[in-house]
């Protein structure tokens, strides 16, 4: 499937997949993401029920903290 991740056109193997399955494909090992599908937020808790489908825009972005 094709989808534009980070700005990015990516091609994943395999067909829809959940947003944590994507995140788990990807390597994205930071603790605090902030995930979004097709412009909306979705929550820690909804990961795991939330599909990632052929052209969906998906925001994978980790949040730093510092001072």
């Amino acid at each position: 499937m094709e989808i534009v991740l980070n700005n990015r056109k990516e091609t994943i193997e395999g067909g829809p997949m959940t947003v944590n399955e994507l995140i788990k494909a990807r390597n994205y090992t930071f603790k605090m993401l902030v995930t979004k599908v097709n412009g909306q937020l979705v929550r820690v808790e909804e990961r795991d029920t939330v599909m990632v489908r052929d052209g969906d825009k998906v925001d994978i972005l980790h949040l730093i903290s510092g001072g």
